[in-house]
């Protein structure tokens, strides 16, 4: 039965009490985000049997009610339209929210604010990616290392423009992240995407050229200060820090020029001074250091990839779903961009899969354990959620307040990281776990589903075999 979104939008306002104590509504891929002016009013009991929802908890100064992917924005409409919150008043309590944690918590979500609105292009763009890998795989004779099931014929009109769809988001990541990054940041969305396009200019050395422009000894390289200070003239495909930076002293001019400026000339000297300022700063100075610092953390990431015995992947496997709790995951999607750029692969995709898979199989030993209706009719759907790359549902509504079942899904995705690093297993694009995850793994297939059924068999078993309905 469809769910009634209206009905579910007036049982999250009532017992969140009313819309007198709503100071801002938004949401991401899963979740209504609400900020409250008073958390005494909120009913708990009745927000935990509010129709539709999935699990509720607060975090970085805000109640987030777990939906899932798909309904939370038809909800979040609704409950918009009843509660009447308006643009001004969520911006407003989007900025106070974020004050309520440290530095490192804001960073955080700013990276969630940014990359949220992009995810839809980025998974449209990955499963493509994973589709065409697998197509061109079987399509690639033995003797060049594919399955040879039949010829592929890679010139032809309907594959080229597959591969277009296939790069555009990719391709054009910076464009997207400066238009999204000047939206948080306060600033003119298109001024962000013009810096984004400027910094991945054609004009530059291509960033993923730039080793074989090192090896051939064509690197162009500039003098800013000469005989103290030159930069090599690169693009910044493949980064992130450095265009969210750039974007940031971008708006930073742009509304402080908005009052500087009269208004007759303000229509072009602001946007022509903030993009150019914001240019020359960033390519000459924020972007080598954040480069640097963006490979500085890459290259200890590897480093912890590749320590003896599967180490560093089962540590990884192990804090992947708590950081899901706390929000650090958000970080996880500029890691993987910048593995593809610098490898062509990303190993942390597979560990994201195991995580995700094991979670799915407690939630479901639950629902196979349970008596409850309500608990059985809440696990199903959120350990098939997390099949398809989706686990907020799973660990905030079931298996977080459970505690072991949580606890056995972090044991699973520790064996599945193990399986990792022992199949050496990479994803050759980003953005699709869980089942379809197999698809950006498809010159690794067997692999990759021994890891499936290894992170699902053990957290999947451990709850059953621990699981008691007293703790239901």
């Amino acid at each position: 039965m469809a769910l009634d979104y209206a009905q579910a939008a007036k049982e999250a306002l009532e017992a969140v009490g009313g819309k007198d104590n709503i100071v801002s509504a938004a949401h991401c891929a899963t979740r209504l985000r609400l900020v409250i002016a008073d958390n005494d009013k909120i009913d708990k009991d009745k927000l935990e049997n509010a129709v539709g929802a999935k699990g509720n908890f607060e975090a970085s100064g805000q109640l987030q009610i777990i939906y899932g992917t798909g309904t939370v924005d038809k909800v979040y409409d609704e409950f918009i339209k009843q509660s009447g919150v308006s643009a001004a008043s969520k911006a407003e309590a989007k900025e106070a929210a974020a004050k309520q944690g440290n530095a490192f918590q804001r960073a955080i979500k700013v990276l969630s604010d940014v990359f949220v609105p992009i995810i839809p292009a980025i998974v449209a763009s990955g499963m493509l990616m994973g589709v065409m890998s697998a197509i061109q795989y079987m399509g690639t004779p033995v003797a060049d290392g594919g399955a040879g099931f039949f010829a592929l014929d890679t010139t032809s009109v309907w594959w080229r423009i597959a591969s277009l769809i296939n790069a555009c988001a990719l391709g054009n990541l910076q464009i997207l992240l400066g238009f999204s990054a000047a939206t948080v940041f306060g600033g003119n969305p298109y001024l962000g995407a013009s810096l984004g396009a400027l910094l991945i200019s054609s004009d530059f050395i291509n960033a993923y050229s730039a080793s074989t422009a090192i090896a051939n000894g064509t690197m162009i390289t500039l003098d800013v200060i000469p005989g103290v200070y030159s930069i090599d003239w690169v693009g910044y495909q493949g980064h992130v820090i450095p265009i969210l930076v750039g974007v940031w002293i971008l708006c930073f001019f742009e509304k402080r020029l908005h009052k500087a400026v009269p208004e007759m000339f303000d229509l072009f000297v602001t946007p022509l001074v903030s993009v150019s300022l914001a240019a020359y700063i960033t390519i000459l100075f924020i972007g080598p250091i954040f480069v640097w610092l963006e490979n500085a953390i890459l290259g200890l990431l590897m480093w912890l990839l590749s320590v003896p015995f599967g180490i560093g992947y089962i540590v990884i496997g192990l804090i992947y779903s708590p950081s899901v709790v706390t929000g650090l995951h958000q970080m996880y999607t500029a890691i993987d961009v910048s593995m593809l750029a610098q490898y062509g692969v990303t190993y942390w995709l597979p560990i994201a899969s195991a995580a995700n898979i094991s979670q799915g199989g407690a939630c479901l030993a639950v629902a196979l354990r349970t008596k409850s209706e309500k608990t059985k009719s809440l696990a199903v759907p959120s350990g098939i959620s997390c099949l398809l790359g989706i686990t907020e549902p799973a660990i905030f509504g079931v298996n977080l307040p459970k505690m072991k079942p949580f606890v056995c899904g972090m044991i699973g995705s520790a064996c599945g990281a193990l399986c990792c690093f022992i199949f050496h297993l990479a994803a050759s694009g980003m953005g699709v776990t869980g089942i379809f995850g197999i698809l950006l793994c498809i010159t690794q297939p067997v692999q990759y589903i021994i890891m499936f059924a290894v992170a699902f068999g053990v957290a999947f078993g451990l709850t059953s075999a621990i699981y008691r309905e007293e703790e239901a």
